[in-house]
């Protein structure tokens, strides 16, 4: 699904989400023409990135372009290298893409001052993923308990262990770094869907100084 930039502006006591900035206020009417916007537009920042340009990082990608982060498509997982080479984990085995993680969902995992962690990386994570517990033909993939989640998460605990930091478990990776971003990516989707069908989508300025989308404590009518 291609995206457009989301623009948002206010007017009436309004926040309105667009494509582009109307001659008039679909509220009211007015011409802006001329006229000085309560709050000039500002474009709201997308959630997504492009994984390969994303160095030591855990990446979240949807497998359907269709039903992209709406809570009921499939959701794949990876750790990208220095150089933007994603590892996942799948049926096949490892595998190493230097290409098709360009829309997912990004959580950093190295600081850029930390040198040492990146220097060592690659090497980490290509051990790692050569191991025999990725290997097909000596563990087989499991959608609840040995998928690329566990292999990404399982990665950034071993590495964690080098830094002699205790491991993080799959509650608290997920409720801590994970889907915070996910619920903003679904969101941010939610709010393009609104868009593209009815050109605008508008509510009440309760978020005037966010930058975000509406969020899911709205009550406001979506017009």
């Amino acid at each position: 699904m291609d995206q457009k930039s989301v623009i948002r502006l206010s007017h009436c006591d309004k926040d309105m989400y667009c494509f582009f900035v109307p001659d008039q206020c679909p509220e009211c009417g007015v011409s802006f023409s001329g006229k000085r916007l309560e709050e000039a537009p500002v474009s709201v920042p997308s959630p997504f990135s492009n994984g390969h340009k994303e160095p030591c990082a855990f990446l979240v990608a949807s497998t359907d372009d269709l039903r992209d982060f709406d809570g009921s498509s499939d959701l794949h997982t990876g750790i990208s290298n220095t150089s933007g080479t994603v590892y996942s984990y799948t049926r096949r085995g490892v595998q190493r893409e230097p290409q098709g993680w360009e829309r997912c969902v990004c959580v950093p995992l190295v600081h850029t001052h930390m040198f040492s962690l990146r220097s060592q990386w690659d090497q980490y994570l290509e051990k790692f993923s050569s191991a025999h517990t990725w290997d097909p033909a000596c563990h087989s993939f499991d959608e609840e308990s040995h998928n690329c989640y566990s292999f990404s998460l399982m990665f950034i605990n071993c590495v964690l262990a080098t830094q002699s930091k205790p491991a993080l478990s799959k509650d608290e990776f997920t409720r801590s770094f994970v889907l915070p971003r996910i619920k903003r990516a679904s969101k941010y989707m939610m709010l393009c869907r609104e868009i593209s069908q009815k050109h605008f989508y508008i509510v009440d300025s309760t978020h005037r100084n966010s930058g975000q989308g509406p969020s899911e404590d709205d009550d406001s009518k979506n017009k």
